[in-house]
């Protein structure tokens, strides 16, 4: 099986080549680039077009959520992955919104960035632990507008609710299946259900949409 080729974009020069390290020394993953800031990223993404691309947020000259849009505007294939210090949901949901289908700490362990790169290439979206609890924990407070709680996704049945949450927190379907005791075809009709009714294609477009109802309801 051929590695999946990753771009690496951060403007810390000592974090880029450390991270550099870490991926070319799995069999599953190879470096083919790596960029300093938005611009580059983009130019870089356009002229290696790699699998997979670690996103920095904060950069010069152009930051990683609006470097994303535009690199997913020409190569809508690649998976972005955000690797970032920053833990606000802020630019957690920016930088899904931007089409991003991963989001982890700089502080993650090899195993979780591989993972996650592994996922991502697969076209899966999958958020880190510590990303996944903040997520869940959203889901779970249902919304807030002062002392009401406030569904931010009230057209969702109970089920379809606990599917969604168990979305954000990364699990497969054949994972939710075992959680909830349900066969893994009736996970598959939730999942359908979900899309349909939040008019998403996606995880991570359901998890947006889900937010901004709550912003706006």
């Amino acid at each position: 099986m051929e590695p999946i080729r990753i771009l690496v974009v951060d403007d810390h020069n000592l974090f880029r080549e450390g991270l550099k390290l870490l991926l070319n020394s799995a069999a599953e993953t190879a470096v083919v680039g790596e960029a300093g800031t938005g611009q580059e990223a983009f130019a870089q993404a356009k002229a290696v077009t790699p699998d997979v691309i670690l996103m920095d947020i904060q950069m010069p000259d152009m930051n990683g959520i609006e470097a994303t849009r535009r690199i997913l505007a020409d190569l809508p294939e690649v998976g972005i992955i955000m690797l970032t210090m920053l833990e606000d949901d802020d630019s957690l949901f920016a930088a899904m919104s931007a089409g991003a289908r991963g989001y982890i700490l700089k502080g993650a362990d090899k195993a979780e960035v591989l993972a996650t790169v592994q996922a991502v290439a697969e076209g899966q979206a999958l958020f880190g632990p510590a990303i996944a609890g903040r997520l869940t924990t959203f889901f779970q407070r249902g919304g807030q507008r002062g002392d009401t709680a406030v569904s931010p996704f009230p057209e969702l049945t109970d089920r379809e609710r606990e599917v969604l949450t168990l979305i954000a927190q990364g699990l497969s379907n054949n994972d939710i299946a075992s959680q909830l005791h349900i066969s893994g075809k009736t996970v598959s009709n939730h999942i359908s259900n979900i899309f349909n009714k939040l008019q998403v294609a996606d995880r991570a477009q359901a998890i947006v949409k889900a937010r901004d109802a709550n912003l706006h309801s």
